[in-house]
């Protein structure tokens, strides 16, 4: 009896070993916060801004962070399970499975030798010196380009984590894509959060040319229409669907508010902003166009003006 009590013992040791095998929690992970939003136990240093106890710059940083080159995008098979629906504190996140339809602004903050070496969501190991973002809903793996709305320096970086889940924050970078952001020191900052399809042209990394902006019911016409015209006429091959993207938010106060100050911008062309809820997703959009080109030229006449180009979206 007492070898079989043993041998059962030891069966159910090697079962509870097994089952406690170390896993990444996503309630375990959460963004570095700034230094006044510090709960109890979070501890900041001088050089390296705000983050949670534990976290912060590694020891042995590499000297040439700014010359390591940016991610580029590449058509990539979304991971098999990162991408399902799934439940963070609470909360249900609906994951995208479309790169290249998705623009946010909000706050983004870093993570670093806390978490460098450990798995990803998509079971890569996290290297915080490499130009990589944790994100709750854009495609794993998939790529975007962050923009610092301050400073507007920006960088493109391959998403292949899930995070962050406090403080409302779009965007959890890695510690190189942060330094060359300029955030580092502050702990987080305001970005825009822009997908990227794999096809992507990084031609708009550089400055754009001063563009003349025009009324969206100019863009399309030779001559000047009247100021509160409609835009063109929707054809029965465009089926009136076609528009322009300007942002996408998770809430719809958030929709409201930017499209209030994107109607500030664009006078009378404001009035054809309205917000389209798909994918769980508040959008603003403009529009109808004619024609996808017609949409593409006027994004092009409008980036100057908003200081991004909208992305042609269909409904």
């Amino acid at each position: 009896m007492n070898k079989q009590a043993a041998t059962l013992a030891l069966a159910t040791l090697i079962l509870a070993a097994c089952g406690s095998t170390p896993q990444r929690k996503v309630e375990t992970r959460s963004p570095p916060a700034p230094v006044e939003d510090h709960a109890a136990g979070a501890a900041a240093t001088s050089t390296g801004g705000g983050y949670l106890a534990g976290d912060g710059p590694g020891a042995d940083a590499p000297a040439n962070l700014d010359n390591i080159p940016d991610a580029v995008p590449k058509s990539e098979p979304l991971h098999r399970y990162a991408n399902r629906p799934y439940v963070a504190l609470g909360k249900t996140y609906t994951p995208l499975t479309v790169a290249g339809n998705y623009r946010e602004r909000g706050i983004a903050s870093w993570y670093g030798k806390k978490f460098h070496g450990q798995r990803t969501s998509s079971g890569e190991v996290y290297d915080m010196y490499g130009m990589s973002a944790a994100h709750p809903t854009l495609p794993i793996p998939s790529y975007a380009r962050v923009t610092n709305t301050a400073s507007k320096k920006s960088v493109i970086v391959r998403v292949n984590d899930r995070g962050p889940f406090l403080h409302e924050r779009v965007m959890d970078l890695s510690y190189t894509a942060a330094h060359k952001l300029g955030i580092i020191g502050n702990g987080s900052s305001e970005v825009e959060v822009e997908s990227l399809a794999p096809d992507a042209s990084l031609n708009t990394l550089a400055k754009p040319d001063a563009v003349q902006s025009k009324p969206l019911e100019k863009a399309e016409a030779p001559a000047p229409a009247p100021a509160a015209s409609a835009p063109p006429a929707t054809t029965a091959s465009a089926g009136g669907n076609v528009y322009l993207q300007l942002g996408a938010f998770k809430s719809p106060e958030a929709a409201e508010n930017f499209m209030a100050q994107m109607r500030a911008k664009l006078g009378d062309a404001g009035k054809q902003l309205s917000v389209f809820v798909k994918d769980g997703l508040n959008r603003v959009h403009l529009g109808p166009y004619a024609s996808q080109e017609a949409a593409r030229s006027s994004a092009d006449n409008l980036q100057g003006k908003l200081g991004f180009k909208p992305l042609v979206n269909l409904r």
